[in-house]
C-alpha cells in the first residue's frame, strides 16, 4: 500500500522503518532533513511539504509533538488537508487535545476525507520492535482500511469507537495514570530511602506485589537514574498532563492529582530537566524536598 509518513522523531523513525519492512511504499516528510538521511539507502520517496506527501498516497500517518505542530502540518497552507485525495485517510498517532481531534475531524469531513485517531502506547524501543499498542477510533470504513497498516506497527489494536476523540481521551487517561504512577513511585522510593531501605530492594518488593512491566520498567529507570537519553521527555510529560487537565475541565471532572504532577514537572523543567526522561520527576522531588511549599 502507498503510505505517507509525516514526523520522524524518536517514535516516527522506527514506525516508518517497520512500514517499509512490511512491504509498504513510503513517502516521507519531516520539517528537517537530518532525520530523513537515515533512509537514504532505502526505497522511499521524499516530499517537500505535507501537502505533497499526502498527495502521494491514500493514507497519511502523522507522529508529531503537539497541537500547534499538527495544526500547521495538517491544516496549514501546504498541509495534508489540501493534498489528501477524496476518501483519503489521515491517521494521527500523536497525543493531542480533544479540541484538536475534533477540529481535524471536521476539517477532513469538509473535504470528504477521513480522520482517524490511532494514538500509540509504548516508548521508542517498543516502536522499533513493532510492539506498540494502538488506540484506534474513527469511522468504521476508514478503520477497516487502516488496520492492516497499523498491524505492521503494533502487537495489539484497541477499537475505541467511531468518534476519533474517544481515542484521544483514552490516551490522555492512560498517560495520566502513568504520570501518577511515576509520581507515587518517586515519592515512595524517597520515603523508604530516608529509613535506610535501598530503592533497589524496595522495587523488588513492589515488582513482586504488582507484577507490572510498567512499574518494573519505570521503577528500574529511577533506581539506576537512567534519565538520558529520554524515551519520553519531561517537557512532553507536562504537556500531556496539561491536556488531561484541560479535557477534565471541559466535562467538569476534576483531576487534583494531575495538578500536583503538573506542578512537579514544571518545577523540574525550571531546574533544567525538561529534556530528561519524565521519570526524572524523582530528581525534582529529591532536589527540592519542600517542592509543594514553594
Amino acid at each position: 500500500m502507498k503510505i505517507s509518513f509525516v514526523g520522524l522523531g524518536n517514535m516516527g523513525i522506527p514506525m516508518a522503518e517497520n512500514l517499509l519492512n512490511a512491504g509498504h511504499e513510503l513517502t516521507l516528510y519531516n520539517r528537517t532533513y537530518k532525520e530523513i538521511e537515515s533512509f537514504d539507502n532505502q526505497q522511499v520517496t521524499y516530499a517537500k511539504t505535507p501537502l505533497e506527501a499526502a498527495r502521494e498516497s491514500d493514507i497519511t500517518i502523522t507522529m508529531l509533538s503537539d497541537d500547534k505542530v499538527i495544526e500547521e502540518v495538517a491544516l496549514g497552507k501546504n498541509g495534508i488537508l489540501h493534498g489528501l485525495p477524496s476518501n483519503g485517510i489521515h491517521i494521527s498517532a500523536s497525543t493531542i487535545s480533544i479540541e484538536m481531534s475534533k477540529k481535524l475531524t471536521e476539517a477532513h469531513q469538509s473535504k470528504s476525507q477521513y480522520f482517524l485517531s490511532a494514538t500509540v502506547l509504548g516508548r521508542p524501543d517498543a516502536a522499533k520492535a513493532a510492539k506498540l499498542r494502538v488506540l484506534l477510533a474513527g469511522p468504521k470504513e476508514a478503520r477497516d482500511q487502516s488496520i492492516p497498516v497499523l498491524e505492521a506497527l503494533s502487537q495489539e489494536i484497541f477499537i475505541m469507537g467511531d468518534d476519533p476523540a474517544t481515542g484521544n481521551a483514552t490516551k490522555l487517561g492512560v498517560n495520566f495514570l502513568i504520570a501518577s504512577m511515576i509520581e507515587s513511585l518517586a515519592e515512595s522510593q524517597l520515603l523508604v530511602e530516608k529509613y535506610g531501605v535501598t530503592s533497589k530492594n524496595f522495587m523488588e518488593v513492589v515488582n513482586a506485589l504488582f507484577q507490572s512491566p510498567i512499574y518494573q520498567h519505570y521503577g528500574s529507570m529511577m533506581v539506576k537514574k537512567q534519565f538520558e537519553p529520554a524515551g519520553f521527555k519531561m517537557n512532553l510529560g507536562r504537556k500531556d498532563v496539561q491536556l488531561a487537565i484541560d479535557a477534565a475541565s471541559s466535562v467538569q471532572s476534576p483531576l487534583p492529582l494531575a495538578e500536583l504532577i503538573h506542578g512537579h514537572f514544571s518545577k523540574g523543567i525550571n531546574q533544567g530537566y525538561g529534556e530528561l526522561d519524565w521519570t526524572a520527576l524523582i530528581k525534582c522531588l529529591k532536589d527540592s524536598p519542600n517542592i509543594d511549599k514553594v
